[in-house]
């Protein structure tokens, strides 16, 4: 555990040092706050929740957002260091392969938590403030739920940034695929989804056909997940009219996250204890 704690710390140091986690802190918060304002804009007048608005808000930003940052924090890790050759200096040290590959990831992680927590955070006190309704009556609930699905939304990708990291021998490679890695999940997954429902007629494909093919893609579980989160977002978000029997529970769809983010981090390790250096 020793081990893996000083990796986590030289990870955070590196990150700071390359001024990453200052860099996406900001992007965050500028982001989070320009799309809470405008999304927050219109409900002036009515009586939803401006913190509800924002969740919604926030939970389209992150699906494009926070999966790319995790892809570029993770996809060199492993390959770019080998290519610099301080990989093998590390593995000199008493440190085996599958602690390399949690320091890393916690490392990584925590620089991730850094920023998400403070980027909303800071978005969802200010919209929270500067909106008529009671600090306290906010939406806080669905806002933490937003938070804490981010985190793990970006732990899925780190994980997976992590496979393709142990498995191919080039930066550039790594780089290439996990771009396309990040445009098959964010995009290609659910436009192929669309395209299925367009072309296909009938009662071939049924609604609950349609829901169990978007919980094998970890975007669609978080948006499930913040959007349905509450009465105000499921109302705000189109969702509202999904009967109970359509309904996915908050426990199912954060365990099938935690999966996403376990399975690939397993699978990382097993391939780096096989890569030759």
């Amino acid at each position: 555990m020793h081990r893996i704690w000083t990796l986590v710390t030289k990870e955070v140091r590196d990150g700071y040092r390359n001024r990453w986690v200052i860099m996406i802190t900001l992007v965050m918060t500028v982001l989070a706050l320009t799309l809470s304002f405008l999304g927050s804009a219109p409900t002036g007048s009515t009586r939803v929740s401006a913190l509800a608005v924002t969740v919604v808000s926030l939970s389209s930003l992150s699906i494009f957002f926070i999966p790319l940052i995790a892809l570029l924090l993770a996809y060199d890790s492993v390959v770019g260091e080998a290519e610099r050759g301080t990989l093998t200096l590390l593995l000199t040290h008493p440190i085996s392969r599958t602690q390399v590959i949690l320091g890393k990831f916690f490392g990584h992680l925590f620089l991730l938590v850094v920023a998400t927590v403070i980027g909303y955070g800071v978005a969802g006190v200010i919209i929270a403030l500067s909106s008529d309704e009671p600090f306290m009556g906010a939406e806080w609930a669905s806002f933490l739920k937003l938070i804490l699905s981010s985190i793990l939304l970006g732990g899925i990708f780190l994980s997976i940034g992590y496979i393709i990291s142990s498995w191919v021998k080039e930066r550039g490679t790594a780089a290439a695929i996990a771009i396309g890695v990040w445009l098959s999940f964010v995009l290609f997954y659910d436009m192929g989804l669309l395209t299925l429902l367009a072309t296909v007629q009938g009662d071939v494909i049924t609604g609950d056909f349609v829901k169990w093919v978007m919980l094998f893609n970890p975007i669609d579980c978080y948006r499930m997940f913040n959007l349905t989160s509450s009465n105000a977002t499921a109302l705000l978000s189109g969702m509202g009219g999904l009967n109970a029997d359509q309904r996915i529970s908050d426990i199912s769809l954060i365990l099938i996250m935690l999966s996403w983010v376990i399975v690939p981090l397993i699978a990382a390790c097993a391939i780096f204890k096989r890569r030759q250096l």
